[in-house]
């Protein structure tokens, strides 16, 4: 039995997603016959924000609502938590040596994090 070319694996994955698509959208539209929709509390609201989203580059929001959704979180979110924390207390700081060191940690885990970052752009992991 041949295997199949890179080709013919895209268009069968294609095909599912399209069906998966379908599927999806048959639901949706059975559920605003049915009036489920518009019974929903946040029917015709905007979403809320999710914590952090503002503050997560926007090729990370949908990879990472992902993972999150599935309980796995990436070890950049940590990074970014880390980071907020970091800025929330260099705000805070009361004296010019606390702010400095606090700086010299932000700046040091920003580095970290936009190494990490460009490592997988250029790798196409991202």
């Amino acid at each position: 039995m041949p295997h199949p070319t890179d080709s013919e694996r895209r268009k069968k994955r294609d095909a599912s997603l399209r069906s998966l698509d379908e599927a999806i959208a048959d639901h949706l539209a059975e559920s605003w016959r049915s009036g489920e929709l518009q019974s929903a509390e946040s029917f015709g609201k905007p979403l809320a924000e999710l914590e952090g989203w503002a503050q997560t580059p926007m090729e990370f929001r949908l990879p990472f609502k992902i993972l999150k959704n599935a309980g796995v979180p990436p070890p950049e979110v940590e990074l970014f938590h880390k980071r907020a924390a970091l800025r929330a207390e260099l705000e805070a700081a009361a004296g010019e040596e606390q702010r400095r060191a606090i700086q010299r940690q932000l700046s040091e885990l920003e580095q970290a994090l936009a190494l990490r970052l460009e490592g997988m752009r250029a790798s196409g992991s991202l």
